[in-house]
């Protein structure tokens, strides 16, 4: 493909342990395919092309060139320094046969039409943004498959980091959230409570007890993770928590952290890596741990 491309370097920034998707080989090699040789065709006097995953979580609808739902995704991101697209044709790149390439050089102009409908059919997204002179991001959405985790049993890395049966709260106001972390920390043998604000883990920490809170940070309703601390600690100083977020680590973890919070783990959720941090928090085990690219 970048063959007929010889002045263009394509460079790839790939996160390690993205979580799985559910797909179609062929045609998922065939949109990588089409948007390489797009942005190749967007830098006509050469240059480089940046090809890189990464899992995000969005804790609501982003407002895109799609609108794009709230959830877990494995994103492919192609990234060229090009000349740009004009907003008037941004609308329409899509549509078959709608392409300012030369033919007999360029293809038919439905490279990009493969790319919508394969999307679509994996019930991903797309994001665009474009400036001109400048450049064009295309940032393809594709839901995360999470049925591995309930299906499979752990690895034999990850058993090195169950737990023996310790109780944690899960504190977090999105539902499938909730139960997505249930899922993995009682496959990896903990037992689970889960509460949807800070104000309803307040109540539960005043009656019962928790070897270790699971905080998510921001909260539409109510207090967020960092409030949610802050009362827990009145009654419970040293009550061992870690912090949870779709976003970068921000100005409020660190608060919650130097008021005695643990470890920042960035959504979407990685068994192994979920499983190394609660281990180690629950045993005192302050050696540092990474998230890994884009954590």
């Amino acid at each position: 493909m970048i063959s007929y491309h010889p002045e263009i370097e394509v460079k790839l920034r790939l996160e390690e342990n993205l979580p799985n998707i559910k797909g179609s080989p062929t045609p998922l090699k065939k949109v990588i395919m089409n948007l390489v040789s797009n942005a190749a065709e967007a830098q006509v006097r050469g240059g480089e092309i940046l090809v890189k995953t990464s899992s995000r979580y969005l804790d609501k609808t982003l407002e895109g060139y799609q609108s794009i739902a709230h959830g877990e995704y494995s994103v492919l991101s192609v990234i060229d320094r090009g000349e740009g697209i004009d907003p008037e044709d941004l609308r329409r790149i899509f549509e078959p046969f709608y392409t300012k390439k030369v033919m007999g050089r360029s293809g038919t102009g439905l490279g990009l039409t493969v790319v919508w409908g394969t999307i679509e059919d994996h019930k991903g997204y797309i994001d665009i943004s474009s400036d001109k002179n400048k450049g064009t991001t295309i940032d393809v959405y594709i839901p995360i498959c999470r049925e591995l985790i309930e299906k499979n049993g752990t690895s034999e890395e990850v058993a090195d980091f169950r737990g023996s049966g310790e109780k944690i709260l899960v504190v977090d106001d999105i539902d499938y959230q909730r139960r997505i972390a249930c899922a993995i920390l009682k496959r990896l043998n903990y037992k689970v409570i889960s509460v949807a604000s800070g104000e309803e883990a307040i109540s539960y920490l005043k009656q019962d007890r928790a070897d270790l809170v699971m905080l998510d940070m921001i909260m539409d309703n109510g207090m967020d993770g960092l409030e949610t601390y802050e009362n827990i600690i009145k009654y419970n100083p040293r009550q061992k928590a870690i912090i949870a977020s779709g976003f970068s680590e921000t100005d409020r973890v660190k608060q919650a952290q130097r008021l005695g919070a643990g470890r920042y783990i960035k959504k979407p959720y990685k068994l192994e890596l979920l499983g190394k941090i609660i281990y180690q928090e629950l045993r005192g085990d302050k050696e540092s741990l990474s998230n890994g690219p884009g954590g």
